[in-house]
């Protein structure tokens, strides 16, 4: 098939040799390109948008294959959504409600705190009615009880794959688009579950949490000088242990036991002794819970950052952990093993996604919870804690460590939850109550119901399917008009019919239209030429129009392109003819005026005056699947063309007449005039005899006459006020000269602008009038002290002389007269001056000046302010904003990070990152007053540009144990404030 371009000139190659009147129907029919043959399938690969009886590869591959019935919808088969045979069920994330999601499951598969919530008492009885449920009510668990409690029987035997435990989240007023602390979480939420049980009657239900997770330590203080022993009894829930420096659990927990010193400072006081001792202190397990929490500290405080990070450092343990090497009462049953393996992928304290690995307690087999997705771990998958990290290359990650049998490492389990061994089996048989299985039963019918329905819906876009590909089938066959009676339809509307993703809409063909209501001979590479029996059956179904039939063809529009082709055939001939007459001299009266900028451009008008028509047609009818082109950027577009000028139209005065500037004009020939006039037949015609504009000749000597006045005022009151002029011998308030008592005062907007017409007096307006009123406050009152007047306000007044105020008083109109009089006040001894200004100074219009320039001065953005840090009496010096300047003396250490873009209001925390001090460790100050305002801003504080902020910085404290307080004391965190997991 040939390109596109050469089949627009092979469309219209006859116009080169056919006048407009000539133009025939088959001349017609060339220029729609009716004359193309089709294309063949298999031959051609891809549409001919060139060729309007190509008909291939318009999506119809997709039809006249073989049958895929799933193409046929978009409803996935409802079944996936149900839960396998010995399979759990996942819960839904929310948004970040991962954290809640892995604890639930944990909880769940514990099964006497399973049983035990069974058994508590729930309002679920209001909703039953006979044997049966209230079936237009939604049951509405009212406790966290009841809400542990129909999840768990939903976690049970639900039919779902998972379920959703938004009416859980939100009854404990989580967002769920905010990933929280999940330690934190199962902390306050145990807490939380204890207090609300503590108030039923039956004690296996109120000490459910306490027979489970509950157990005891004491500190133990001994004194070195007497042997005292002082205990305090503490219960626990679970075990917090720090990981840094360890590589195995069983290190973790003899940290936590080890003995520590108290000695120096920290010596601890003997009741017995009655004074300070020598120490050491301890934590003793007393007794251990059914269920070992063990929390694995990874989230620690930087001080650098003044953040949380996470530490991803690997942890080995085992899956059997005997606990009575570190129990402080021998012989029991301290033997545990491991339940559940709480994971944190990602290497942010702040982002990341929790899993969890549990053991199913009745089978021994390991699970992986990922929120609605539940995967069994067996073989090669069962690694436990091992998890890929998010958004952390592989070639950073730390080498994982060789474990043995039975023990694993991990460096993103943040929880392990061992479990005392028994010789009993677990209990198999906790039951769901007949409450809550009706529950079930009621969301199990409705489950089912919303399956029969998918694969109803599914089944009928199947069969729909089917219909449109034999309709598809059997059109396809007979698209192509060949010899037989033929129309036109959208290329675009015959895409989306073959695309099963859309609905069919109606035949839309008016944007192929051109100002004739016809079709556009441009717009046939969009348009697709068909059989008529095929048009009759799309108009049938789908409805639409206009029709464009063997009658749209428009032959208007088709002669009119044929006069557009010849004359740009015979405009190069011209453009040669009119260079070669322009060579010759004009003589007589026989010539024309034309703009010499016309002629430089007359070719490239002449082409755009010869498409503009065109382009009128392709926008008289701008009309794309029914929405019209947007109004007023048409009238925009129709705007700028018009001001546009057109062909001899720069030689036009303002007034409409011939311009008196003949350097913009040229004479031509009337040869040369005859050419161009066939071009531009309403181009203003102006023979060599005719004359220019009378009003702007009018205009031009008045012109000239205000030029020579200006230019006799200017030099006069240069010569009047040569020093003025000059700026020399100028007085100053600062050092009073001697030889006069008297000054006077002017704008120094008045000596600026009168400078600048002295200078450039045919440029500039005479400046007729002084303006001191701009010195004086409404009252009349000066503005300015005379001690303001020697420093800032210097730059807004302009000392006179007297005797040339006598000459400006001559020169122009003065409205307010401003002097300043030196008194020599000889009753005082030794004499005093003072300077008396007429008019006065007003106090009150003064200070309201004073206060807005302050007001001025502390609303900015962008401005540099500066920080000096005070370290042992030496300083370095950083810009807080916009940026923080790094000079080449300081240190790696005290370099910044850089500032995020889009960032204008000066922070405090970027001095974190400038001098490594974090916002606790701040001593902020300026002109002595400390800087303790967090929320307030810079100007409020009456920072303004260029000032300068102290900085001195708390030593960091050294103990670890310290740090986590200064964490909790000094950086408090948002987490669960406001929500009901701090409610009771």
């Amino acid at each position: 098939m040939a390109p596109r371009l050469q089949l627009e000139k092979a469309a219209w190659r006859w116009a080169e040799t056919v006048r407009p009147e000539e133009v025939s129907q088959e001349h017609i029919e060339t220029a729609y390109r009716i004359w193309l043959e089709p294309c063949i399938r298999g031959v051609c690969r891809r549409n001919c948008k060139g060729n309007p009886n190509c008909l291939v590869g318009i999506g119809e591959h997709i039809w006249l294959g073989e049958i895929d019935e799933n193409s046929f919808h978009n409803i996935d088969d409802p079944n996936c959504e149900r839960r396998k045979k010995n399979s759990f069920v996942g819960l839904t994330n929310l948004g970040a409600t991962c954290y809640v999601n892995t604890f639930l499951q944990v909880w769940f598969l514990n099964l006497e705190l399973r049983q035990a919530l069974y058994l508590c008492p729930s309002t679920c009885s209001d909703y039953m009615m006979g044997d049966g449920i209230h079936e237009e009510k939604d049951y509405e668990p009212q406790t966290i009880c009841e809400h542990l409690q129909y999840l768990f029987a939903l976690l049970q035997n639900s039919n779902r794959r998972y379920i959703d435990p938004s009416g859980f989240v939100k009854a404990l007023g989580l967002d769920t688009g905010q990933q929280q602390d999940a330690q934190e979480f199962s902390k306050l939420f145990m807490s939380l579950l204890e207090d609300t049980l503590s108030k039923q009657k039956n004690p296996d239900v109120r000490n459910i949490v306490q027979q489970q997770f509950c157990g005891e330590y004491a500190y133990v203080t001994v004194c070195n000088q007497c042997g005292r022993e002082s205990k305090l009894l503490s219960k626990f829930y679970e075990l917090e242990l720090n990981i840094q420096g360890h590589k195995q659990l069983t290190d973790c927990i003899s940290e936590f036991l080890k003995e520590e010193k108290l000695e120096g400072d920290n010596r601890y006081f003997c009741e017995n002794c009655q004074s300070k001792q020598n120490a050491t202190r301890k934590i003793r397990l007393l007794s251990l819970p059914c269920t070992l929490n063990l929390q694995l500290m990874r989230f620690v405080f930087d001080r650098q950052t003044g953040h949380k990070k996470k530490l991803n450092t690997y942890i080995g343990f085992s899956e059997i952990l005997d606990m009575e090497p570190y129990v402080e009462h021998k012989g029991g049953s301290y033997v545990y093993e491991l339940s559940a393996v709480l994971i944190h992928r990602g290497v942010s304290a702040y982002s990341g996604h929790y899993i969890a690995h549990v053991k199913d307690p009745q089978s021994g087999e390991w699970y992986k919870f990922n929120d609605e997705d539940i995967e069994k771990m067996e073989g090669k998958k069962l690694q436990l804690g091992i998890e890929e990290d998010l958004a952390e290359p592989s070639k950073s990650q730390t080498r994982k460590p060789k474990c043995g049998k039975g023990t694993h490492c991990s460096r993103n389990a943040y929880m392990l939850v061992y479990r005392l061994q028994t010789q009993e089996k677990p209990n198999t048989t906790v039951q769901v109550p007949a409450f809550l299985q009706a529950l079930v039963d009621r969301d199990n019918s409705k489950f089912e119901e919303w399956c029969i329905e998918m694969a109803e819906m599914r089944k009928q876009s199947v069969d729909k399917g089917k219909a449109k590909h034999e309709e598809v089938k059997e059109l396809y066959q007979r698209l192509p008009a060949g010899a037989e009676p033929y129309e036109f339809v959208s290329l675009e509307w015959l895409q989306k019919w073959l695309d099963e993703s859309t609905p069919t809409k109606p035949i839309d063909n008016h944007a192929c239209l051109c100002s004739h209501d016809k079709l556009h001979p441009d717009k046939i590479s969009i348009m697709k030429r068909i059989s008529e029996y095929a048009a009759d059956i799309f108009y049938s179904r789908y409805g639409g129009g206009p029709r464009l039939t063997v009658k749209a063809l428009c032959k208007e529009c088709v002669v009119e392109r044929c006069r557009v082709l010849r004359l740009k055939n015979q405009l190069n001939e011209d453009y040669k003819t009119v260079n070669n007459l322009l060579k010759a001299t004009v003589k007589g009266i026989d010539g024309f005026w034309v703009g010499k900028s016309s002629l430089r451009s007359w070719r490239q008008l002449a082409l755009e005056q010869l498409d503009e028509q065109d382009g009128d047609a392709d926008q008289s009818n701008g009309k794309m699947n029914g929405n019209t082109l947007n109004k007023d950027e048409s009238k925009e577009e129709r705007k700028d063309e018009e001001e546009e000028l057109n062909f001899n139209e720069d030689i036009l005065c303002p007034h409409g007449e011939l311009c008196i500037s003949e350097n913009e004009r040229r004479l031509v020939s009337k040869e040369a005039w005859s050419k161009l006039q066939q071009y531009f037949p309403k181009a203003p015609e102006f023979p060599s005899y005719k004359e220019c504009c009378s009003q702007c000749k009018i205009l031009e000597r008045e012109g000239e006459e205000n030029e020579a006045l200006h230019k006799m005022i200017a030099n006069e009151q240069k010569t009047s006020l040569p020093n003025l002029f000059q700026d020399k011998n100028r007085p100053c308030l600062s050092n009073w000269p001697e030889d006069t008592d008297v000054l006077y005062i002017v704008s120094q907007f008045f000596v600026e602008e009168w400078r600048k017409f002295v200078r450039k007096p045919t440029r500039c307006s005479p400046v007729s009038s002084v303006g001191n009123s701009a010195l004086l406050c409404p009252h009349g009152g000066l503005m300015f002290t005379f001690a303001s007047m020697t420093k800032e306000d210097s730059k807004l007044i302009a000392l006179i002389w007297p005797s040339e105020w006598q000459m400006i008083q001559k020169l122009f109109v003065v409205d307010h007269i401003i002097k300043i009089t030196r008194i020599e006040v000889e009753d005082v001894n030794p004499s005093e001056t003072q300077y008396i200004s007429e008019p006065k100074l007003c106090p009150e219009c003064r200070e309201g000046l004073l206060c807005q320039q302050q007001r001025d001065l502390r609303e900015y953005t962008q401005a540099t302010i500066y920080v000096h840090k005070v370290v042992d009496n030496k300083k370095v010096m950083k810009d807080s904003a916009p940026e923080l300047n790094v000079s080449s003396s300081e240190t790696e250490e005290d370099k910044e990070e850089a500032k995020p873009d889009g960032e204008k209001d000066p922070d405090f925390n970027q001095i974190m990152h400038a001098f490594s001090v974090a916002p606790f460790d701040q001593n902020l100050s300026i002109d002595g007053k400390i800087l303790s305002d967090d929320c307030a801003t810079l100007g409020t504080l009456g920072i303004i540009p260029e000032s300068v902020i102290l900085l001195k910085a708390d030593e960091p404290i050294a103990d670890y144990a310290a740090m986590d307080d200064v964490m909790q004391v000094c950086m408090p965190e948002e987490g669960f404030k406001g929500t009901g997991l701090l409610g009771h």
